[in-house]
């Protein structure tokens, strides 16, 4: 059964003791638990800089076909980033899979004007947008998806406290998607596959912060179907980001 992590990182967290952060150490605990591939992003883009630490991100994973890269985004009013446009183009050029943005941690508001271009953009361009739970309420998350049909946003690190407010997002917004890294309520995963399909869920760990055996065990050891497993496993992330990974 193939295993393809959406949510992964490389780099140090300076809150958790999460081990070195490099790619030799990330690989070793994919080969451990069975994962064949990962779409990750760098700790220092999001900690530091986007600029600096996407390219460092691609410095450390040329060479290495089993990690596709994953960019940390930001609105370009400051100067920081060049204009919505060029950013995708430049994500188009070196192969990145993904965006990732942090608008908590980074000062904006996910639905406001400020990073609207931007989304316009990944959403043209077909790029999916990765948020975790805790930098966006849900009601921005779906204000967004609702705006920009083309856009999928996969919902990184969402909890079973918050699994009423997800479902009628669910509902409403077909393009709105749920990784495993944080859905440790019983029987979770099996309700939102009779309630929503297999279409709208991806395999994703949250390494190195979390422990993989968390959602490789909730996705393995379920009672769904091995086609089903297989669409959440690696198939569903195959489709968002445009076909094979590799």
């Amino acid at each position: 059964m193939n295993l393809f992590d959406c949510n992964a990182m490389l780099g140090r967290l300076p809150s958790a003791p999460a081990g070195e952060g490099t790619v030799a150490a990330l690989t070793k605990v994919m080969d451990r638990f069975g994962i064949e591939a990962a779409v990750v992003a760098h700790t220092a883009a999001w900690r530091h800089d986007p600029v600096t630490g996407n390219a460092q991100l691609l410095a450390e994973v040329a060479g290495e076909p089993r990690l596709r890269p994953a960019w940390v985004g930001l609105p370009d009013g400051c100067g920081e980033v060049p204009p919505p446009a060029q950013f995708v183009a430049v994500v188009r050029r070196h192969g990145v899979a993904a965006v990732r943005l942090y608008p908590a941690d980074h000062g904006y508001d996910l639905a406001g004007p400020d990073v609207a271009p931007l989304l316009d953009a990944l959403a043209a361009a077909r790029l999916p947008l990765l948020v975790d739970a805790d930098q966006a309420p849900l009601a921005e998350i779906e204000a967004i998806a609702a705006a920009r049909p083309a856009l999928q946003v996969v919902v990184c690190q969402i909890g079973y406290r918050a699994l009423r407010r997800l479902a009628g997002v669910l509902v409403r917004t077909p393009n709105v998607h749920v990784d495993l890294s944080y859905l440790g309520t019983h029987l979770a995963l099996e309700w939102l596959v009779e309630r929503f399909g297999t279409g709208r869920l991806l395999f994703g760990t949250g390494l190195p912060a979390r422990d993989p055996a968390d959602a490789v065990t909730r996705l393995l050891w379920s009672e769904l179907g091995d086609a089903e497993v297989a669409a959440i496993g690696a198939g569903n992330l195959r489709r968002l980001i445009g076909g094979e990974l590799w």
